[in-house]
């Protein structure tokens, strides 16, 4: 494999426009949840990520027919596959891709999934999506780093999640949607993505109630049908877009959204001195001469991302004043600090929390991106800096924004992929 670095010449105002592409986690769930259907079925907005083609990869192992059909839709053809086993040298590349456990158990009731990899920023076990199958019947074993799972016939359930998992929530879901009997999920994830998947499998037939609040019940159905779907816009895209804008003295417009799943981001960046113009499906953002500083405290939905902490901890490092940024969602989502500290940040870690504060300017270094959050901010970070950042492992980011350094470049940026010398 190929391997790139971006090449940053920083200090240049973001202007112009933007428009944000479909959601990628929305995107990993609904291609999984197509298996729950013997009908074709085509999904529109597909970003064109290497995590959406790792997940083509997966399910067209599993004897399934998926191709893309035009620029950012996918046909899938789940009729008749018969193969329940995901390996690991997939699976390793990318946790969403043990999404598939759900369909696979409601469809041929058994599964054999290699535990999962992706980006190393916390433990995240996989613990609540077992619990949830064995509650619905399931024969769970976790042995030489596969997770097994068989079921004469999945049966509904209450069941309680310890925390709000995305991945639990949506796994249980799937699986429930073909379940004999009602499931209650307790402590459900709230997120966007799971109402988004949610209002998939109702297109399809599922009986789902309570999608964006913490108790969902689904009612089994005895099949679902292959409909035609449009993914949401991606909120982290648009949120790191809008960071970058208001960090850069930019004004950017930046097209394609919903609105209501950033306030919480859009909130912190009045307060920091942030000029925002919301229209129906788009914002414009307009960055003073130098931010304010920001606290931040990471919650699961409807509370500030996880997936936006690296991103505005970059802003906070040039901001005016001292910040306050505490994860609770991930022990070990602070790999991107060391870096930042390289290009002439001020941060200390304290527990779960970074205490920042802002300097004038940030100089450029030689970084190296270590996961797909974290490689956003040090691009964010490279954009303000003098002079010019060389950031490895690129494909970090390539698993979450299309088209990154063509968009930044679009408005104004100066930033050039190239190869990595070997």
């Amino acid at each position: 494999m190929e391997s790139y670095r971006l090449v940053i010449n920083g200090g240049k105002k973001l202007e112009g426009k933007v428009k944000i592409s479909g959601a990628k986690n929305s995107a990993l769930s609904i291609m999984a949840a197509a298996l729950l259907t013997k009908d074709p079925c085509i999904l529109k907005n597909i970003p064109r990520l290497s995590d959406v083609e790792i997940m083509i990869k997966v399910i067209r192992k599993l004897g399934v027919e998926i191709e893309w059909a035009g620029n950012d839709s996918l046909y899938i053809n789940p009729d008749g596959f018969d193969n329940y086993e995901a390996p690991y040298e997939l699976v390793k590349m990318m946790r969403a891709s043990f999404l598939v456990m759900g369909p696979l158990l409601a469809r041929l009731k058994k599964a054999k999934i290699s535990l999962p990899g992706g980006c190393a920023i916390g433990a995240r076990p996989v613990d609540f999506h077992i619990k949830g199958f064995k509650a619905m019947g399931a024969k769970v074993e976790v042995e030489k780093g596969y997770i097994q799972a068989e079921a004469e016939e999945l049966v509904g359930n209450d069941i309680y999640l310890d925390f709000p998992s995305l991945g639990a929530t949506e796994n249980i879901m799937m699986a429930a949607s073909l379940a004999k009997g009602t499931t209650k999920i307790e402590n459900a994830a709230k997120d966007p993505e799971i109402v988004e998947l949610g209002n998939y499998l109702v297109k399809m037939g599922a009986n789902i109630k309570g999608l964006g609040s913490d108790l969902i019940r689904i009612k089994g159905v005895e099949e679902l049908k292959g409909v035609n779907y449009a993914i949401i816009p991606d909120r982290i895209e648009a949120g790191t877009y809008i960071i970058a804008a208001a960090m850069t003295r930019g004004k950017v417009l930046v097209e394609d959204l919903n609105i209501d799943l950033l306030k919480p981001l859009i909130v912190k960046l009045e307060k920091a001195g942030v000029k925002i113009i919301k229209h129906k499906n788009s914002l414009k953002v307009i960055g003073p001469e130098r931010v304010d500083s920001v606290d931040i405290k990471t919650m699961p939905f409807p509370g500030f991302p996880t997936d936006l902490q690296p991103q505005i901890m970059a802003f906070a490092c040039i901001a005016n004043g001292a910040s306050v940024i505490t994860e609770t969602v991930f022990e070990n989502r602070f790999t991107h600090i060391g870096d930042l500290r390289r290009m002439g940040a001020d941060i200390k870690v304290e527990g779960h929390s970074a205490i920042i504060k802002g300097v004038e300017r940030l100089s450029a270094a030689p970084v190296m991106a270590s996961d797909l959050r974290g490689g956003a901010a040090l691009v964010l970070a490279g954009l303000v800096a003098e002079g010019i950042t060389e950031l490895s492992r690129v494909y970090h980011i390539d698993r979450g924004y299309m088209n990154l350094e063509n968009k930044l470049t679009a408005m104004g940026a100066d930033i050039k992929r190239m190869k990595e010398q070997v």
